[in-house]
C-alpha cells in the first residue's frame, strides 16, 4: 500500500508561523523542506533514518 501524508508542520507550530520546516512521509522516505520557501528542493532521508531521528528527539 502506498503512503503519502502530504506536507505538514509539527503540531507545536502555530498556524500563522512560517518559520519552521514541513515534512512529507511516503512509503519509502521522509522529505523535509523550509516552510518559508516550499519551491526549493526538499531533503530526502530514508524512513528508517527518520524513525531513528524522531525516536531520539522523544528521549
Amino acid at each position: 500500500m502506498l503512503r503519502d501524508t502530504g506536507w505538514f508542520k509539527s503540531s507545536y507550530s502555530a498556524a500563522a508561523n512560517n518559520d519552521c520546516v514541513e515534512v512529507r512521509l511516503t512509503s519509502s522516505d521522509a522529505r523535509i523542506r523550509d516552510s518559508k520557501n516550499p519551491a526549493c528542493a526538499a531533503l530526502s532521508i530514508s524512513g528508517k533514518r527518520w524513525t531513528a531521528f524522531i525516536t531520539d528527539l522523544k528521549r
